[in-house]
């Protein structure tokens, strides 16, 4: 793929991810809207679902909060890539931003200014799991991202010490994250790591099951315990609160336990691209 198409490509990512919910998104927001008989919680659960579709159809962004542009750059078998690839798919986000009138929200930290399309933050991963090239963009926006919290347990901290933590995270958000959310785990590692993963959850199949059996099981007792508190679709009460639990691990260090939960708002946006044969 030569570089010019490479970039029309992700152009057009960035405007999928930020005009058009995942499906398995929407499947689950329109399950939570038949399913919901308070009055209030079910209305604003319509009227989500009607800006999403609007949005889809008019071309216009999901939400004003366009988010800090996340990018994973998975690199298969059977290719090569170059710093001027990544500086390439870096260029492509920018540009599909501005091409596509989407806001502009990055700053300095310390001293602010004024916004622009610059900190795009890039994860490259090197993987034998698939063929070619996988790239997905997630724009996150700061309302959610704002509630993120890392705890680091003591080795010794059981399930329901871990549990209490992830709850107690998502009473803090409650409604300035724009609930129903979707939460993301991850458990292990160091404490960027677990940060890490906890991001890389919410970019699973929602409506899909975890490969390891015992999240798989944890995921559905964390969600019905994260619904029973009741804080409802845009802190309006009703049955969910949470459209999705999601969970990943990886081995860490004997003296430590890591968890990180990184919560998204009902509008989880993310677009993908996977390139299988390609030379740059």
């Amino acid at each position: 793929m030569h570089r010019l198409m490479l970039t029309k490509e992700i152009e057009r990512l960035v405007r999928d991810a930020n005009f058009s919910l995942r499906k398995d998104v929407l499947r689950l927001l329109k399950r939570a809207y038949i399913e919901e008989n308070n009055k209030r919680a079910k209305n604003a659960l319509g009227l989500i679902l009607d800006n999403a579709r609007i949005a889809k159809k008019e071309k216009l962004a999901i939400c004003q909060d366009t988010g800090l542009p996340i990018v994973f750059i998975e690199i298969g078998r059977g290719i090569k890539i170059s710093s001027r690839v990544i500086a390439t798919i870096k260029k492509s986000i920018e540009s599909g931003y501005k091409k596509n009138y989407l806001r502009a929200s990055g700053v300095e930290p310390l001293n602010r200014g004024r916004p622009s399309y610059k900190g795009i933050i890039s994860h490259i991963e090197f993987s034998d799991r698939i063929k070619g090239l996988r790239i997905t963009v997630l724009p996150k926006g700061f309302g959610s991202e704002n509630k993120s919290q890392l705890k680091m347990f003591n080795p010794t901290a059981g399930l329901e010490e871990i549990e209490g933590f992830i709850l107690d995270s998502v009473k803090k958000a409650g409604p300035d994250a724009c609930p129903p959310f979707v939460v993301g785990v991850g458990i292990g590692g160091t404490s960027d790591v677990a940060l890490l993963l906890a991001k890389k959850a919410l970019l699973e199949k929602l409506d899909g099951p975890n490969p390891d059996r015992f999240l798989n099981r944890w995921q559905s007792k964390l969600l019905k315990k994260i619904n029973s508190l009741k804080i409802g679709p845009m802190g309006l009460g009703g049955k969910v609160t949470c459209l999705a639990v999601k969970m990943k691990k990886i081995p860490t260090h004997i003296a430590g336990l890591p968890v990180g939960v990184n919560i998204s708002c009902h509008a989880l946006r993310s677009a993908s691209l996977h390139i299988q044969d390609a030379k740059f």
